[in-house]
């Protein structure tokens, strides 16, 4: 009898915003497939015994989705419940919808749980509202990391300049000087704020701030590195910053 596949999301990385049910699952698989996006305080909860990194591996190699894609199915295949835990949303830029649909297209059942993705905590947790009466009433999701197989980016730049809303984008430090630019170069106002949040919800969490003009230059005097979270918006400039609460 097979076993069954849970994609969980895992949140930004504190533990403490992993979902009751996110929770049960991992606690209850017999092998959790995981990648570095968890997070250390995350996946250190799971016993080392029943645990297998799919990300990167020593020497700068990273594991195909199309391996991680047959080991889930041999897993099931063994009668193991595995829990494919994911940072953030499974579905979020998180390849979740390849995962399903290798799980479905060889009979293995499945289920997603789901989790609260970096595109929403880490404006949050760094003090910035993604909409705002005054400021934004659209707020867009866009990944800095597309597959590199495509001929052309499918991100219509022009088009989300043209918004006026917030701009949120996943996977985007290593990019940031060229979607700045096609911002910029789309009209968009030089002097529009904008926030790098790194590690969001993470002990070492850092948030730097500048302007679609100033931010590459900023990034690069502050060390930031990924996993972080572009935040480009008018909402950049109500940040404050939360106050530590009382435990």
């Amino acid at each position: 009898m097979n076993g069954t596949v849970s994609l969980v999301g895992s949140g930004p990385g504190d533990p403490e915003l992993l979902t009751v049910k996110a929770r049960r699952r991992i606690d209850a698989a017999d092998v959790v497939l995981h990648d570095k996006l968890p997070g250390p305080e995350i996946i250190d909860t799971i016993p080392e015994a029943k645990r297998e990194d799919v990300g990167k591996r020593a020497g700068g190699e990273r594991t195909s989705q199309e391996y991680t894609n047959e080991r889930l199915v041999e897993l099931a295949r063994e009668g193991k419940n595995i829990v494919r835990l994911k940072g953030g949303d499974p579905f979020v830029f998180g390849r979740g919808g390849e995962e399903t649909s290798h799980l479905a297209a060889n009979g293995v059942d499945f289920e997603i749980v789901p989790g609260i993705s970096s595109a929403l905590a880490a404006p949050e947790l760094a003090g910035i509202p993604t909409t705002h009466r005054e400021h934004a009433s659209t707020v867009s999701f866009v990944t800095g990391h597309e597959d590199p197989t495509k001929e052309e980016s499918a991100v219509n730049w022009d088009a989300l300049a043209a918004t006026g809303g917030t701009i949120v984008v996943l996977m985007g430090v290593g990019k940031l000087p060229d979607y700045t630019a096609a911002l910029r170069e789309a009209g968009m106002s030089s002097e529009t704020p904008v926030a790098l949040v790194e590690r969001a919800s993470r002990p070492d969490q850092r948030v730097a701030t500048g302007t679609l003009d100033t931010i590459t230059d900023v990034a690069e005097r502050e060390g930031i590195e990924p996993p972080a979270v572009t935040v480009i918006g008018q909402v950049v400039g109500e940040r404050e910053q939360p106050r530590e609460a009382r435990q």
